[in-house]
């Protein structure tokens, strides 16, 4: 899948954020679903500051998640949320998610988008300047 071995300078941003109390379940402990609501948060603050979300949003569907959650997060914690692209397809994108707590690392994982055309419905190959964007972007700030 991977279009290039190693990226030296891959796109990447880190969010701060509180879990709320809307993330949590009955036991006051944030649900699994909320690390992947982070993740997108994540990933639209990233392409937003990297000048592509116009161009990919509404056609980068997720094709594969995977997690493991390490421990739990509770009410009101702070949390790191880190996504970093981890290697870009013809058509594909992989990113790592890492969620930090106050107490040290909560959750990490990859989620996997594709590209696609949004009549056909497709996957299509990057454009070059998207592409460069998610290989070489660099760490961005949160807006």
């Amino acid at each position: 899948m991977s279009h290039v071995a190693s990226l030296p300078n891959p796109a990447r941003i880190v969010l701060r954020r509180r879990i709320e109390w809307i993330d949590t379940d009955a036991a006051a402990i944030y649900h699994w679903t909320t690390a992947f609501r982070l993740a997108e948060a994540a990933e639209a603050a990233l392409h937003t500051a990297l000048g592509i979300a116009d161009r990919t949003f509404g056609v980068t569907p997720r094709v594969s998640v995977a997690a493991e959650f390490q421990r739990p997060l509770r009410f009101n914690d702070p949390v790191e949320v880190e996504l970093a692209v981890a290697a870009v397809g013809r058509s594909s994108v992989r990113y790592t998610l890492a969620i930090t707590g106050p107490q040290g690392p909560a959750m990490t994982g990859e989620v996997t988008a594709a590209l696609i055309d949004a009549n056909s419905k497709r996957a299509v190959p990057w454009p070059d300047d998207i592409r460069a964007a998610l290989e070489s972007g660099g760490e961005r700030p949160e807006r």
